[in-house]
C-alpha cells in the first residue's frame, strides 16, 4: 500500500496534462469516448486512494478501533501513512463529495430548465425558429431536444451555410453531447485536477459535430465558413450557450475543417488504456493491502484477549475474546480445509 496507494494520484496528473491536447488532435468521436474513460477512471481511483489513506487515520481512533475490533498499536507499527497525510486525504476527499453534490444539483437543474425551455418554445418540429435579431443558434437537450435558431443567425449565412448549422446542431442531439458534458463537469467537480479535460472535452465535443455536419454536407470547407461566420455574428454574446456552433476554440476548429480529417491512430488510446489499467491495478493493490492490515490488526487483539483470559481464573464468568479467538481459529480451519 505504501506505493500503490499513490499510483492513482499520478496516473490521473499524467493523464490530465496529457490527455487534453492530445485528444484534440484525434478523430473527435473516439477521443469523446477516451476521454470519458479516463475521467471516469482516474475519478474512481483518485476518490479510492483519498478513502484508504483517510481510513488508516480514522481507522487509529480508539473509539473505532473498538468497535471495529483491531489494535491500534499494531495498526500503527504496520500502517505506512503519516497522520497528517491521512488528515490532509480526508480534507480532500470531503471537500470533493461537497463539490460533487453541488456540481450534481446544478446539473438537474440544467437539464430541467432545459426541458422546460424545449416545451415553450414554438412548434413541435425539430427547429424551432425565434423572432431575435441577436445571431444565436444552439441545440436544447430534452425529450426530444430541439434546435433553436433565431432569425438573425439565419440572415448571416447562405443555404448551404444553414444546412451546416443545422448539421452541426443536429449532430449534437444525435449524439446526446450533453451526457459528456454533465460526465466531465461532475468528474471535475470531484477531482479539481480533471478540470482541464474537462474543458478539452467541450472542444472535441464542437469538433465531432463539425465532422458530422461535413459528413452530411459533404463539403468541409462550406462548414468550416458557417462556424466562422456564425462565430463572428454572435462574437458581442458574452458567452455562447452550450452545444452551440459558436462554442469552443472556433480558429482551431476552422483550421481543422479545412485539412483533411484526422487520421486515426492506436498508440495513443493504447498507452491511455495502459495507465488507466495501471490505476484500476494499483487501487485493488492498495484495497487488499488495508484490508490484510486491518486482519493483522484485528488478529492480534484477538490474541491479547486470550492471552488474558488464560490468566482468569476458571471460574469467571466474563471471558472477552475468546469468541473472537474461536471464530478466527473456525475460519482458518474452514479455509485450510
Amino acid at each position: 500500500m505504501l506505493v500503490s496507494v499513490y499510483v492513482p494520484f499520478l496516473v490521473t496528473a499524467a493523464l490530465a496534462a496529457l490527455a487534453p491536447p492530445v485528444a484534440r488532435r484525434l478523430p473527435p468521436r473516439p477521443a469523446a469516448w477516451a476521454l470519458v474513460c479516463v475521467a471516469l477512471v482516474t475519478a474512481v481511483g483518485w476518490t479510492g486512494s483519498l478513502a484508504l489513506l483517510a481510513f488508516t487515520g480514522v481507522a487509529q481512533i480508539p473509539q473505532i478501533a473498538k468497535e471495529g475490533h483491531w489494535s491500534v498499536a499494531v495498526l500503527r507499527a504496520e500502517d505506512p501513512v503519516y497522520l497528517a497525510v491521512a488528515a490532509g486525504s480526508a480534507l480532500a476527499l470531503a471537500t470533493g463529495i461537497v463539490s460533487l453534490g453541488v456540481a450534481a444539483v446544478r446539473h438537474i437543474r440544467r437539464l430541467v430548465r432545459a426541458r422546460q425551455e424545449c416545451a415553450d418554445l414554438p412548434g413541435r418540429t425539430e427547429l424551432a425558429v425565434v423572432d431575435d435579431d441577436a445571431p444565436l443558434a444552439f441545440a436544447l437537450p430534452g425529450a426530444p431536444g430541439r434546435i433553436v435558431v433565431s432569425r438573425g443567425m439565419l440572415r448571416c449565412l447562405d443555404d448551404d451555410g444553414r444546412a451546416a448549422l443545422l448539421a452541426h446542431e443536429r449532430a449534437h442531439l444525435a449524439g446526446r453531447h450533453h451526457l459528456f458534458q454533465g460526465l466531465w463537469r461532475l468528474a471535475a467537480a470531484l477531482n479539481p485536477l480533471l478540470r482541464p479535460l474537462a474543458a478539452a472535452g467541450d472542444f472535441v465535443l464542437e469538433r465531432w459535430a463539425d465532422e458530422e455536419a461535413a459528413a452530411r454536407v459533404g463539403d468541409r470547407r462550406v462548414v468550416a465558413h458557417a462556424v466562422a461566420r456564425a462565430a463572428l455574428a454572435s462574437a458581442a454574446a458574452s458567452r455562447p450557450p452550450a452545444l452551440a456552433a459558436t462554442g469552443g476554440a472556433v480558429p482551431q476548429r476552422v483550421k481543422a475543417l479545412l485539412s483533411p480529417p484526422p487520421a486515426r491512430r492506436r498508440l495513443p488510446f493504447a498507452a491511455g488504456g495502459l495507465l488507466l489499467v495501471l490505476c484500476c491495478a494499483s487501487l485493488a493493490n492498495a484495497a487488499s493491502d488495508n484490508d490484510r492490515m486491518l486482519d493483522n490488526a484485528q488478529w492480534a487483539r484477538c490474541a491479547a484477549y486470550a492471552d488474558t483470559a488464560r490468566s482468569w481464573p476458571a471460574d469467571h464468568e466474563v471471558r472477552p475474546g475468546l469468541h473472537c479467538v474461536d471464530h478466527d481459529r473456525r475460519e482458518h480451519g474452514e479455509r485450510h480445509l
